[in-house]
């Protein structure tokens, strides 16, 4: 019997790959939707390093995109998104201007820096090689990808957690899927968003701390933070109706971050409607995806 695929890579048409340096403790995660899937974003975190969300706004002319970059390196690493403008160029994808098509490719970073090798940053080799490696297949979690130098839970004082890349899905009778990937390398702790468990996070004399306990009273903070993710469906939905679900996705966010959109955070959700299922309205979508970013937090830290 055929497993059911519980990541993002369910929805037809989209598949993710990673391109992971080990050594450098950084990478890239592209999520490729070649026949183009209606997006949007919404920015939550005060510190943000993006590429093209400008375009996604409601009302503006482009309305789809051919992939979205999640990746490490900090503002370096947007870089990274010219490897896969170049990969989905030679496939002849994109928007048609003319006699070339240019292929849209939304970005966003973390930052990673202080991490490994602070000199070596995703590139756009690694996003070339992040597009090679794409596969429908579940995605991999963990520590590998954009998340290969990602870390949970910073305040003076402690010793900070592994974040990494989770996946979530969510299916209906109907036909409806949701799902999402999710980079995680938080400022605050990951916890369990029904619990409240600390799952992940900063850590004294090897046990958990509370960071927003701790923020209060602290005078300083390092921006080197930022939670960034791409939630997808197979609804057919409108620009206005996507972006609304990049801003409802948030709410799994802050179920499972504690705490979430700070000012030291760039926190950044896309969202992708591929149009291919008719019958589910942006409520539905919107609080499914929800609860696919809360889940796939939890799963970047515990797989």
């Amino acid at each position: 019997m055929e497993s059911i695929n519980p990541t993002l890579t369910a929805i037809d048409g989209i598949t993710v790959g990673h391109a992971t340096n080990l050594t450098a403790r950084t990478g890239c995660t592209v999520v490729l939707c070649p026949a183009g899937a209606t997006a949007g974003v919404d920015v939550r975190g005060a510190a943000p390093g993006t590429r093209e969300t400008e375009a996604l706004r409601p009302g503006r002319l482009v309305q789809k995109a051919h992939a979205v970059l999640l990746t490490g390196g900090s503002a370096f690493g947007l870089d990274a998104a010219s490897g896969v403008v170049q990969y989905l160029e030679e496939k002849d994808v994109g928007f048609p201007a003319g006699s070339v098509r240019v292929p849209i490719v939304p970005a966003a970073v973390i930052f990673d820096l202080g991490v490994g090798e602070a000199n070596v940053r995703p590139d756009r080799e690694t996003g070339y090689q992040a597009c090679l490696n794409a596969t429908d297949a579940p995605v991999e979690m963990g520590t590998i990808g954009a998340g290969t130098g990602a870390t949970v839970g910073k305040a003076p004082g402690v010793t900070s957690s592994p974040g990494g890349v989770g996946s979530a899905c969510m299916r209906l009778d109907s036909g409806l899927i949701v799902a999402a990937i999710v980079v995680v390398n938080a400022l605050g702790n990951v916890v369990h968003p029904r619990t409240g468990e600390i799952l992940a996070g900063g850590k004294e004399n090897n046990d958990f701390v509370d960071i927003t306990e701790r923020l209060l009273d602290a005078d300083l903070v390092h921006g080197t933070n930022t939670t960034i993710g791409v939630v997808a469906t197979n609804a057919a939905l409108a620009p206005a109706e996507v972006h609304r679900v990049a801003e409802m996705a948030h709410d799994g966010m802050a179920r499972s971050i504690r705490p979430a959109h700070t000012m030291f955070d760039g926190d950044t959700l896309f969202a992708l409607a591929t149009g291919l299922h008719t019958g589910s309205g942006v409520n539905t979508v919107g609080i499914l995806a929800a609860e696919v970013v809360a889940e796939a937090i939890v799963n970047a830290v515990t797989t």
